[in-house]
């Protein structure tokens, strides 16, 4: 076989070899990722930068974890308050891997087994702290502070997991569903109850107002009355000044025209019988037209 031929053939052979051997005695940690190595199940380094790194195949296993930051969304719990009150709290926690070596020692690196035991101290830290608030307390603007309290204290519960909580929120918090109507029951009958109290309020305005509006009505009557009357009174004056004026300018004159409309009244009725003697003082102008006798 000529020299040629044979670089042919060890050339694939050598590339082979050199790639199971980066397979076998290499390993690869990525940016996000936190890397442990074992020897013989026991942990000897944990201190692994992104890249690419050498192992022992066979003698040495490599772990590897995710060590962005995780979500644990935790089931809806029931704590007490302060005041012997249930609540149902449902909450989430944002964790990651702060110690590899310890976390891998603690949890296995199972998944399952890390949220059953972060689960476990977020509970107790939340059942804790509920039970030394109201509810009042807890679903106010005090609850961030109660959060930034929780963090902390989970924070150096979850340590011997090896796990660093970056923070923990609450979703939502309700009562119990035996609680929750006789709560609603009780906010119907306060609601009523303020209810009724406008509706009185607003009875005793409309009657206020009603009551002025009537003596209004009243006053504004009366002093039209008066003012009309005053007007009449004043028409009369005037009418009986003019008809003296009249009367004392032609006295013969005026007593035939009353005389006129005394006879036109008494005559245009029609169908009425009147008996007077004839030489009446009524009839005195069918005499003579002076009215004299």
């Amino acid at each position: 076989m000529s020299q040629s031929n044979q670089l042919k053939t060890f050339v694939p052979v050598g590339l082979a070899a050199l790639v199971i051997f980066l397979y076998a005695f290499t390993f690869v940690v990525r940016e996000y990722e936190v890397a442990i190595k074992l020897r013989l199940g026991e942990i000897i380094s944990d201190d692994y930068r992104a890249g690419l790194h050498f192992k022992i195949p066979i003698l040495n296993q490599i772990k590897t974890f995710d060590r962005r930051i995780q979500t644990l969304d935790s089931q809806p719990e029931r704590f007490l308050t302060i005041e012997k009150k249930d609540v149902i709290v449902d909450s989430y926690a944002k964790w990651r891997i702060a110690n590899a070596a310890q976390f891998y020692r603690s949890t296995g690196g199972i998944s399952a087994r890390t949220s059953r035991l972060l689960s476990e101290r977020i509970n107790t830290s939340l059942r804790d702290e509920f039970g030394k608030r109201t509810i009042q307390e807890v679903v106010s603007d005090d609850r961030l502070a109660l959060m930034d309290i929780l963090t902390k204290e989970v924070n150096a519960n979850a340590s011997d997991l090896g796990v660093e909580v970056v923070d923990i929120r609450v979703k939502k918090i309700d009562l119990p569903p035996e609680v929750s109507e006789s709560v609603y029951q009780r906010m119907r009958a306060e609601r009523e109850r303020v209810a009724r109290d406008l509706r009185a309020k607003g009875a005793e305005a409309a009657e206020r107002i009603r009551a002025d509006a009537d003596r209004q009505r009243t006053v504004i009557v009366a002093e039209a009355y008066k003012e009309s009357e005053e007007l009449r009174g004043e028409g009369d004056a005037r009418a009986t000044e003019i008809y003296a004026a009249a009367f004392n300018q032609d006295p013969s004159f005026y007593a035939f025209y009353r005389s006129l409309n005394a006879y036109r009244t008494t005559f245009g009725k029609g169908g009425d019988m009147m008996v007077l003697e004839p030489d009446s003082e009524f009839f005195r102008f069918f005499r003579e037209s002076s009215g004299q006798p």
